[in-house]
């Protein structure tokens, strides 16, 4: 039986789309077009069909059409338009179709009682009325299309500007739950007489037809002890004498339940982009808070939020950040960030001082755009090409800030001239650092001590400064390979505390370069070197410049120089290919319920690795041709180690030798045999665990009194006295 229903379904489906297909081939063959439905019920305010054929000249009227008193049927298509609640619109999807579509212009809200407002319902059945869509060709009729229209008002809640909270009445004087029916928040639930979100108007349409008993509201029902439920029919003789007469608001399952409360619901989650609240100014600047405009908007530069680049992120005071952002070109960008004006970046931000700064544009041609594009097709052009000027590939802002506002603002916008052959990976550099007379604002990584995650500080001397003995910031680094992996390519990490890491790029090196030990280890050595430049590192997570307490130096691992195996013309011996960060730290107390970490020692180190060709089997090409290149590994790694803390005196050598008594390494522990009667015996209460070893106590003595001891005593004592 399911398969021949499943047959006659396939063949209804089957019979439509040949019957649409059909009149699609017919209507194009013979010049002509249709509706398609060319009949339509609209029980929504909005409705839609097709019209197929040859659309090219065809004109669209509508009207309102009612029927014949006599006969009962429409006349004739008409290409006369007439004005109506509806609005016609017509959308051109495909060669020979149109889809036309009537929306109604009007609020299906139902009117209240002595409202004076046109645009709302009168009547529960708001509209009731037939039209007609004409396709017409030099006003003449071609097709015709009939909509029978029947669309009832909406019920909307009464309060449906309300906030959004719950308000359980009181339960000593309403029961809970006093409207089971209430299914829908904030919309009148039909036959529900009991809720308030219905109006007057509402509970009009369906008052005679209300849910009864406890559902639809009744949940107090009158007790059959009540002299007033009782007839006189089903009553017996003795009721009127035991029957009470209370009041109908008095309910046994008063209070039973909830004292009252309003209840705020928490949103939960939702894919919808989440309504943003209008900034709010603030008057002074303080570390993270957002700086704003002169209009009280966001000043926002593009940053990257969540692993993925924002254009219009706002900018935090004395937040530093450096981002690339990565946009793949197809032709010359038209809009901001790639497409900049002066005019436009030069506007005026408040300095949170009460006034006002603008920002400085400085203007740079990159004639090199070799670290911006990141594409080969990019570079080897073919074909036709399309050139983009003035492009904007970074921006860069430095913020001149004292005490709680900002002085001066300068940016630095680079430009240059890209050629696109297809399409382009175009790398964009935005920055902001802000800037304390010429020292830049750099956050710690603790205070005092460091937390796991932030940054190790390292510092080289500054030899500009004139203050002898100032510790100018850096960062110690490991290697953070991108797109092909190669060194060259190669960008840099911080060092972050506490997280143990590795890392590497690869080298291309060539038989050639094989010849050349020397150079090869220079070349290595110099690339190991650029990730750490300091000599010193911070010992706390807040290091003062000026104070050389809160330093220690970093100590390098001397290279041996001399190798036990010669080089050859094919293989070089004592490459410094990884280089070791081993960090000693010490938990010097806790504040805030956060330990708190120091630094007491860094040291670097380098392994020496051979570096031969292999030519034993797979790809020989590199052994053959002295020019080829084989990819060799360069690493770095961080390991972090912590001290331990020895708080306990020394043991004596009577506590190392004798262990009779030690509890931790025998299984008799002798010094806890009363234990369980102590206050540390937590296996039950203290008063049971008395009781228990008083009980034991009394069987002590009574052995003690009954036993071989005592019956000793009293025979020496009867032999004495007698």
């Amino acid at each position: 039986m399911a398969n021949v229903v499943d047959l006659f379904f396939s063949l209804s489906i089957s019979r439509q789309v040949t019957r649409v297909l059909l009149l699609i081939s017919l209507a194009h063959t013979q010049n002509i077009v249709v509706f398609q439905p060319s009949y339509l019920t609209a029980t929504g305010p909005a409705v839609t069909a097709l019209l197929l054929g040859n659309t090219s000249d065809i004109s669209l009227n509508l009207r309102r059409v009612s029927p014949s008193n006599t006969t009962g049927s429409i006349g004739p298509p008409s290409c006369v338009a007439e004005v109506t609640q509806w609005v016609l619109t017509r959308e051109q999807v495909g060669k020979t179709a149109v889809r036309v579509q009537l929306t109604l212009e009007k609020n299906l809200r139902l009117c209240r009682q002595n409202e004076t407002d046109t645009d709302c319902c009168p009547k529960p059945l708001c509209v009731l009325e037939a039209l007609q869509v004409s396709a017409c060709v030099g006003g003449t009729p071609q097709a015709s299309l009939l909509i029978q229209a029947k669309i009832h008002a909406l019920l909307v809640p009464a309060n449906a500007g309300s906030d959004n909270k719950t308000v359980i009445p009181n339960q000593v004087y309403q029961p809970l739950g006093s409207c089971p029916c209430d299914l829908t928040f904030r919309a009148c639930d039909v036959r529900c007489c009991c809720d308030k979100d219905c109006s007057i108007e509402d509970l009009k349409l369906f008052v005679s037809h209300c849910l009864p008993g406890p559902f639809g509201g009744q949940v107090s029902p009158t007790p059959d002890y009540q002299c007033s439920v009782q007839s006189s029919e089903n009553s017996p003789d003795w009721f009127p004498f035991l029957c009470v007469n209370s009041w109908p608001e008095n309910n046994p399952y008063l209070g039973l339940f909830y004292q009252g409360d309003t209840i705020t619901p928490k949103p939960g989650p939702s894919f919808q982009q989440p309504v943003l609240s209008a900034p709010v100014p603030v008057n002074v600047y303080i570390q993270g808070s957002p700086i704003f405009t002169l209009n009280d908007q966001y000043f926002t530069i593009p940053q990257n939020v969540l692993g993925q680049c924002v254009n219009n992120a706002p900018v935090a005071f004395l937040e530093n950040f450096n981002v690339k952002c990565v946009t793949l070109l197809r032709s010359c960008p038209t809009a901001s960030p790639l497409r900049t004006l002066s005019t436009a970046l030069g506007i005026k931000v408040k300095n949170g001082q009460g006034g006002d700064v603008a920002v400085e544009v400085i203007d740079e041609v990159a004639i090199d755009l070799t670290q911006f594009i990141s594409s080969a097709d990019a570079v080897t052009f073919s074909g036709e090409r399309l050139v983009c000027e003035n492009v904007t590939v970074a921006l860069d802002y430095e913020f001149y800030w004292k005490g709680n506002g900002i002085t001066s603002i300068t940016l630095t916008r680079t430009v240059g001239t890209v050629t696109l052959n297809s399409s382009m990976a175009l790398t964009t550099r935005y920055s902001a650092v802000f800037l304390n007379g010429e020292f830049i604002a750099q956050p710690n990584s603790g205070n005092p001590g460091y937390q796991v995650g932030r940054p190790v500080i390292a510092g080289i001397v500054d030899t500009l400064d004139n203050n002898t003995g100032s510790i100018q910031r850096t960062s110690i680094n490991l290697w953070k390979p991108v797109g092909d992996g190669l060194c060259s390519t190669a960008e840099k990490k911080p060092v972050l505390y506490g997280e143990n890491s590795t890392s590497g790029c690869l080298l291309p090196v060539s038989r050639q370069n094989l010849t050349q030990c020397n150079l090869v280890r220079e070349t290595v050595s110099s690339l190991q070197a650029a990730l750490i430049t300091a000599t010193y590192v911070a010992k706390r997570g807040n290091p003062d410049p000026l104070t050389m307490t809160d330093w220690v130096n970093i100590s390098f691992v001397t290279l041996n120089s001399s190798t036990t195996t010669e080089d050859t013309t094919s293989s070089c011996y004592g490459i410094p290919s990884h280089q070791h960060i081993h960090v000693w730290s010490l938990i010097t107390g806790i504040v805030g319920g956060l330990p708190q970490r120091d630094i007491r020692a860094l040291q670097v180190s380098y392994s020496l690795f051979p570096w031969a060709l292999d030519c034993g089997g797979g790809d020989v090409s590199p052994c053959l041709d002295p020019r080829e290149t084989r990819l060799f590994p360069i690493t770095s790694s961080v390991t972090f180690t912590d001290i331990p803390i020895n708080t306990g005196p020394p043991k004596t050598r009577f506590q190392i030798n004798f262990t009779e008594y030690d509890c931790n390494r025998n299984d008799v522990c002798w010094p806890e045999l009363a234990f369980p009667i102590t206050k540390y015996y937590t296996g039950e209460t203290y008063s049971q665990s008395l009781a228990k070893g008083l009980i034991l106590v009394f069987f002590f003595i009574t052995a003690s009194i009954l036993g071989t001891p005592w019956r000793q005593i009293r025979q020496a004592w009867n032999c004495a006295t007698h």
